[in-house]
């Protein structure tokens, strides 16, 4: 049996249309500039919400199996936009916040090393059109970065 999601959207006048997915209902709309009301979200800033929801939730996940307990946990989503039309992603960076007890650092590592590497679907298929990087910040520090150094920063 072929799985499958599914979202209904209903326009809804103007620019904005309601989305209901498994029964809750996402409100997108355009800002007044561009024909708007400015009564939810535009859909692209979506894609980066599904990115860290998904990863958000194989992070918790894994932590809580390994019975290592974090004290705070955020995320922060970039996408960088495109110049031309059509106006899409071409690079995706997470940053990943932790606060906590010193021996749950490596821990919280390795569950974002399994999230981005193994676990979650959205960044498995993100990774296939653009580049995804992301940094670990524990405690304030940053503890890991895959994100490349600019060759203009780099010393000779």
């Amino acid at each position: 049996m072929v799985m499958t999601h599914q979202v209904d959207t209903q326009w809804m006048g103007k620019m904005k249309f309601n989305a209901l997915i498994n029964g809750h209902t996402v409100v997108m709309d355009a800002p007044e500039r561009a024909g708007g009301e400015d009564e939810g979200p535009i859909p692209k800033p979506f894609i980066l919400t599904a990115l860290s929801g998904c990863t958000g939730m194989d992070v918790v996940s894994i932590l809580s199996k390994g019975h290592k307990s974090v004290t705070g946990f955020n995320i922060k989503v970039t996408g960088e936009i495109s110049k031309e039309q059509p106006i899409e992603y071409v690079a995706i960076h997470l940053s990943y916040n932790f606060a906590g007890p010193g021996d749950c650092k490596e821990a919280a590592i390795k569950a974002v090393t399994f999230s981005q590497e193994k676990y979650c679907g959205v960044s498995h298929m993100l990774k296939k059109i653009l580049p995804v990087t992301w940094d670990i910040n524990y405690n304030g520090g940053c503890v890991f970065s895959n994100k490349p150094v600019p060759a203009d920063s780099q010393e000779n």
